[in-house]
This record gives C-alpha cells, structure tokens and sequence, in this order.
C-alpha cells in the first residue's frame, strides 16, 4: 500500500513506468461519447447527463458541483446557444476555470474532482467548467491545541478552506504553493506552502523531492505522509509537526519552515521541527515572556518528572534503600506491609490502568469520557489501596506522573513521553539506578542521532546555536529574539523609515 520507489530499479523499467498512458481521444458523435464515458468510470448512479439541445449534451456527478452556479451561469447560457463550436461556448461562459480537453483521461478526471463536461456533436474535444463545491464542515476551535489567549480557528477537512485560511495569514506575493497528487486509487490532492526568501531551498527541494518519490496506492490523512517522509520512520519520536492551528501553521512558515496540507485532512504539516519546538506553544508568544518562559521550563521540568519519576521509586525500594530519607522510611514501609507485589509489578500495574483509562476516556463519548476518567480513577484507585494491591504513596507518584505527561502540548510527543516510561521502569526493576542511567544514555544517543529534513533534531542545544536561544528552552523579550532574514530586512527597513522620519521633523522644527 505503501512504499517509497526503489532507486536502484532497473532503468529499463524505470522507463517503462515512465510511460504517459495511452491517450484516448474525444468521440465526435454523441452516443459514442457518452458511451465510453460511462464505461470509464463504471455508470455510476450519481452520474448525471443532460441533453441541453440536438447538439449539446453536459455530464457531471451530483453533490460535486455547484448547483446554483450550474443553474445560473451554464444552463441559461447553453440555452441562448443555438449550433455553435465548443470555442464559442468557453468564451460566453462566465466562469473563472474554463478550458478545452481533447483527451478522454483528463477530462474523467476532471469529472471526477467537480467539472461539468460539454459536449458538442461533431466537435473531438470538450468544453470543461471547474464548479466544484465539496461538502465539509464549518470552521470550529481546535479540539486537540486549545489556548486561552489568541485565535480560536482551526483547520477543517477542505483543502481549499485552510488555504484560503493560511493566505489571510500571509498576504505575501512569495507565498508559493505547488500542488501533487498522491495516492493511485485516491489522486489525493496535496500542496507544498513555503515562502520564498525565507524558507531554505535546501529544505523546500528534500520534501518536493521526497513526496515525488512516493508511490502510494491511497493517502488518506497528513499523518501517514509524515511518517513516509520523515529521516526515520522507525523511531518513536515525531520528526515533523502535525498541527490543526492555522496561527501555528503560518507562524512556521514565516519562521523558514515548510507546510504541507493534504486534503481531507484537518491537520497540516511542518518541518523541519526540532525535539525542543514540540514543548512550545503557540499561546506562548501571546503571553508576556517572564511567563512563557516559566511555563516552559515548566514543561521541561514535567518531562522529567513524567519519565523518571516512576522508575526511581522503583529502583529505590528495589535496590536503593539507602537514598531514602529516613522519615520516609516508616510511612512507606507501612504503606507496602500488605502488598504482595514487588514495587514493579506493583508500578507496571498502575501505569497499566492509568492508559487504560485514558484510552476508554478518549474513545468514548465527551461526556461520558469524562465521567469514566474522573470516577474509575477514584474507584479503582480507593479499591487498589484497600485491597492491597498497591500503596498509597505509589498512587500519588502514577498520578503525578499522569499530569506532568499532560503539559506537553503536542499530541505526538506526550504519547511518546507516556510510553518511554514503561520501559525505562523495567529497566529500573532490574538493574535499579543502572538501569535508569543506561536507559537515559540511550535516549541522548538516540536523539542525537536523529535529525529531521537533515537538520540536527536536538537544536539548538546540540550543535549549540547560542543565537536561537532566545526563543528556546526559554523565551526573551521579542527585541532580543533572533529573527530569519526576512524580519532583518523588515526591521532595517523599519529604522531606517523612522530616521528619515525623524530628520524630516528636525527639518520642519
């Protein structure tokens, strides 16, 4: 279904897939037209076919065009025409996408994305008119990037709406957009957004690159084009942003990075994105940065509790009983009197019927959902304790463990950051605090390694960018943030318009 195409293919057959397929011409005569028509897509039922006059028939598919433009713009001028070519027919129609098709292919496939087709008896080619009008929902609030300050819009399944969304954003003349179509059985249509000037040609020619690469029987959703084109499809960690925010979306590519949108999908890509732009949110450039920047070390500081917290209990009662503070000593030993597990198969347990109920609770109905997390927290958690299965410190530990994985704003990397944990609490069990270094060990090699569009993933921390960490782990004032080229040259400008401005006053006083 999947696969990207293998370059070390024989050429030969790299010439044969080459090939444009065999073209098929339009049929003079009505009948046969509308006969190999129906053929090609297999007379469906929502096939329409109009007979205007003895001359001039139209064909479209129901619930795909635009009916009052249909009514409006078509009919009644088809209906003035008399016997007329298909050249006169394009220029007394009012439409913006009109244009002539002598090949049976295309014009199915404009057919099939919202086109009328006109045929005129006697004439080998066809009058196509693009009004298509897609069914989709209306605009709504992000359901999973809430935020208190700042917009309230967020992306639906139509492509042409975020677009239209992303350029009310940037009215910029160096906003490109290329437009593919992926996906055999889908021609899932999908556009690659940049801002020229800004945005590195490097990145922009990998990810056109890539995506022509692909030979896709469907393509569904933006999130399986991201990991088809990632650097490495094989490691948990998300190497490209799916976001549904169209502020975030068009703040990256301001920022030089590159968008993709798919269409039926709500979510539009990013990338190149760093492991350290995951934690920041969009919100945080709305809020006075004393305050973006504590929350974000927030963050940083809840990754760590989220991940390792867990383990070093483990690990403590397990092996390590003697950096225990000794007041604790007598609570905990109380606490674990009745319990019959070790501390980890007591931990694995927990943690196990934490994501059981974040699972249940995001499966189910809002409503319910909610009702399921807050109450079978409470109720297994009081059963759980007086049963003996579990203490009551440990539960405090998963729970706090469950609201650290909560502050990561990125949907992606908090499943990432609640996974991490089991393993490393195995390794706990095992080999206690050895186990926790050779497991921390691991993930900083592998996040080293990483890189994302060929850019280092662990940036700018590692290779140091001392210039980038202004805006970072930490967030400055917007001042002393450093910006991409275009903003250097905006803000010169900016200064030096305020100069003469000031000269010219000094002349006037």
């Amino acid at each position: 279904m999947f696969r990207k195409k293998n370059k070390q293919e024989n050429p030969s057959n790299n010439a044969a897939k080459k090939e444009e397929p065999q073209k098929t011409p339009i049929p003079n005569s009505k009948t046969e037209f509308l006969d190999k028509l129906k053929k090609s897509i297999h007379s469906p039922a929502d096939l329409i076919v109009k007979k205007i006059s003895d001359s001039i028939t139209i064909a479209f598919l129901d619930f795909l065009i635009d009916g009052k433009t249909l009514n409006e713009q078509i009919l009644t001028t088809l209906e003035k025409v008399n016997s007329t070519s298909p050249k006169v027919i394009k220029e007394k129609l009012l439409i913006a996408e009109v244009d002539l098709l002598t090949e049976l292919n295309k014009s199915v496939h404009e057919l099939l994305i919202g086109a009328v087709l006109i045929h005129v008896d006697g004439y080998p080619e066809l009058v196509v008119a693009k009004i298509s009008s897609y069914q989709s929902r209306g605009l709504s609030a992000p359901e999973n990037e809430s935020q208190v300050i700042g917009s309230q819009v967020g992306f639906n399944e139509n492509i042409a709406t975020n677009i239209s969304l992303i350029r009310r954003y940037i009215t910029n003349p160096n906003l490109c957009n290329e437009k593919f179509v992926l996906g055999t059985a889908t021609n899932t249509s999908v556009s690659l957004l940049y801002v020229d000037g800004i945005a590195n040609e490097q990145h922009v020619n990998t990810v056109r690159q890539r995506i022509n690469d692909l030979d896709l029987t469907d393509l569904i959703d933006s999130a399986v084009l991201a990991e088809l084109i990632d650097d490495n499809s094989f490691s948990m960690f998300p190497q490209m942003l799916l976001t549904e925010r169209p502020d975030r979306f068009c703040d990256g590519l301001v920022s030089g990075k590159v968008g993709i949108m798919v269409n039926g999908s709500s979510m539009g890509i990013l990338c190149p994105y760093s492991f350290f732009e995951f934690f920041q949110s969009r919100e945080d450039q709305n809020l006075r940065w004393p305050i973006a920047t504590f929350i974000r070390l927030l963050r940083f500081m809840a990754i760590l509790i989220s991940i390792f917290f867990t383990p070093i209990y483990v690990a403590a009662l397990t092996f390590h009983y003697e950096v225990i503070p000794q007041p604790m000593l007598v609570p905990l030993s109380e606490s674990r009197a009745i319990v019959p597990f070790p501390p980890i198969i007591e931990a694995l347990l927990l943690e196990l019927i934490i994501e059981l109920l974040r699972e249940a609770g995001a499966r189910l109905p809002t409503k319910v959902g909610q009702t399921i997390g807050i109450v079978g927290g409470i109720v297994l958690g009081t059963a759980a304790v007086q049963a003996g299965i579990t203490s009551n410190i440990l539960i405090i530990i998963i729970a706090l463990c469950a609201l650290s994985s909560f502050t990561t704003p990125n949907y992606l990397m908090g499943n990432v950051i609640r996974i991490l944990r089991f393993p490393i609490i195995i390794l706990a069990g095992f080999w206690g605090f050895y186990g926790i270094m050779l497991a921390f060990c691991y993930l900083i090699i592998h996040l080293l390694r990483q890189s994302t569009l060929g850019a280092p993933y662990t940036a700018p921390i590692y290779p140091p960018r001392w210039g980038d960490w202004s805006d970072s782990l930490i967030r400055l004032p917007f001042p002393l943030v450093k910006r991409h080229a275009a903003n250097s040259r905006s803000t010169e400008t900016g200064k030096d318009t305020e100069n003469t401005l000031s000269k010219e006053e000094k002349v006037k006083k």
